[in-house]
């Protein structure tokens, strides 16, 4: 399983040379499934989420399709989930994501389709892989979140991921603030900011940063 977990998406060369790495092959001749799913029920502005698209549409990709899996049928995101190289999981609400990945029934089928594929995961898309998403912000939006496991993510890595370290939109993620999280949690978290990610090849992992990150516990 090939995973690159960002805080801010390909920011920097460091990043965008790691994903190279993982994909093993020219952009030019790899397709992208670009999963909008989590931003879809975020107020406001979505230039984050077009600064995205942009940076991928200028890395020059074969092609870039957009695939929400929350809007429509099983049949066809599974499609083009299938005829995708590069599985990129947008940011936004992390609590929406995970819900739509697990009744959607994708969270079956992905340890098969992540056999031949990348993830490239942004802040939410990153946190959900994670055994829990509980540092996520996320406001709870679904009946389900009042369940004892609402918090439980995708199970894939034995570790907390929390994004945007010193962040001006985030301004409650510190070092400070996190090492107060971890004294109490006793587990390990990942706090990255937004040039930082995690890089993940069948269990080896290591962080990939031109900024500031740190691991706690």
């Amino acid at each position: 399983m090939k995973l690159l977990l960002t805080s801010g998406g390909l920011e920097n060369k460091s990043i965008i040379k790691s994903l190279q790495k993982l994909v093993e092959k020219p952009f030019d001749k790899l397709k992208v499934a670009f999963v909008p799913t989590a931003s879809a029920v975020e107020d406001g502005n979505k230039d984050w989420l077009i600064h995205d698209l942009i940076k991928l549409q200028e890395l020059k990709f074969e092609s870039i399709d957009i695939v929400d899996i929350s809007a429509i049928p099983n049949d066809m995101w599974l499609k083009r989930l299938k005829e995708a190289d590069i599985l990129y999981f947008e940011g936004g609400n992390t609590r929406h994501l995970i819900y739509w990945i697990k009744k959607s029934g994708l969270a079956d089928l992905l340890p098969e389709l992540l056999k031949t594929r990348v993830w490239v995961g942004v802040s939410a898309g990153s946190m959900v892989v994670t055994k829990d998403i509980s540092l996520s912000s996320s406001k709870k939006l679904h009946g389900e979140d009042h369940d004892i496991n609402n918090n439980s993510g995708l199970g894939y890595l034995n570790f907390h991921i929390r994004p945007h370290l010193n962040s001006k939109y985030f301004p409650d993620v510190t070092l400070e603030n996190i090492q107060k999280i971890a004294d109490d949690a006793k587990e390990t978290i990942y706090v990255l900011d937004d040039n930082s990610a995690i890089q993940v090849i069948d269990g080896d992992i290591s962080v990939i940063s031109e900024g500031v990150w740190k691991k706690f516990n």
